[in-house]
């Protein structure tokens, strides 16, 4: 899918391919530094080249540009998919991720924002990234800049009760210019009292365990929208509906349905995808599933 670039956003490329390449980058990445997770950043890929190349207005090679809009991954765990989509928009060479999750390197297991210019905020402490997102979307409005924060959570991580008392907080304030957006693939690594025939870890399909996630979010006073997390013409509408609205005194959500481990045929709705590392023969079935991509696979 191509789409024309609207002002600081990303050049005109073909957004599906940039994010099977991406997904391949996640794979690569993971098996060589023999850590990381895969089954959230696939599912979340989508979502994660929506925002870098089309929707927010940004700056790689002046990632402190006042005027920036700001993205907070909330669900730390899946920064390899962040990177991977930062080093394919610019911020720096991909040939870096090849040191994902070394001691000494830019690109650890979860954002550190004093490592990677491009980050706003260190995460991984799950529930922590919304409440950050409403300080940086308040602070912005006072001081009077026109920019949009982005907060991409979990569904499972909507567990955590600091997610809901930023939730209440940022309905307080009215803050139009703070959108969040869950990844709602359904599937956590762990799970919920145990049922027949998974007594060790319990129930892990039902992350919300039946909750009404809009139904949530609307008693709290947000706008919510509701899409497709593998779309990108509907990621892309979801997050200019979003913008259009910041002006308002109603913060959006858009809950975004995605499939946990998307892309791949043996990772795709699979928990033990979450955090599992591939082998040499994964990364290969990877690349015959996904291909090159646009500029050659990673690694090659």
């Amino acid at each position: 899918m191509a789409l024309t670039p609207e002002s600081g956003a990303g050049p005109s490329v073909d957004l599906d391919d940039v994010a099977r390449r991406g997904r391949l980058l996640v794979v690569e990445s993971v098996a060589h530094s023999g850590a990381g997770h895969i089954g959230g950043p696939l599912s979340a890929m989508d979502l994660l080249v929506a925002l870098y190349f089309r929707v927010m207005r940004i700056r790689p090679d002046e990632p402190d540009w006042p005027e920036r809009d700001r993205f907070i991954l909330s669900k730390g765990h899946s920064a390899i998919g962040q990177y991977a989509v930062m080093a394919m928009r610019g911020y720096f060479p991909i040939e870096e991720l090849a040191t994902f999750d070394s001691g000494d390197s830019r690109l650890q297991g979860h954002p550190d924002m004093t490592r990677l210019p491009g980050l706003e905020a260190s995460t991984g402490s799950l529930g922590q990234g919304l409440a950050v997102g409403l300080g940086i979307a308040l602070g912005a409005r006072m001081r009077g800049l026109g920019v949009q924060t982005f907060v991409l959570l979990g569904d499972g991580e909507t567990q955590e009760g600091m997610v809901w008392e930023s939730v209440m907080v940022g309905a307080r304030y009215g803050l139009g210019n703070l959108t969040a957006i869950v990844d709602c693939n359904g599937l956590q690594q762990y799970g919920w009292p145990p049922v027949p025939g998974e007594e060790r870890r319990g129930d892990r399909r039902d992350p919300l365990a039946g909750t009404h996630l809009r139904g949530a979010f609307e008693a709290f006073g947000w706008r919510v929208l509701e899409i497709d997390g593998h779309d990108m013409e509907a990621i892309v509408a979801a997050c200019a509906d979003a913008r259009s609205a910041a002006s308002g005194r109603r913060p959006t959500a858009i809950l975004a349905t995605t499939t946990k481990g998307r892309g791949l045929s043996f990772t795709e709705g699979r928990f033990e995808w979450h955090a599992k590392v591939a082998t040499a023969d994964d990364v290969e079935a990877a690349r015959l599933e996904l291909g090159p991509g646009p500029g050659g696979a990673a690694g090659s």
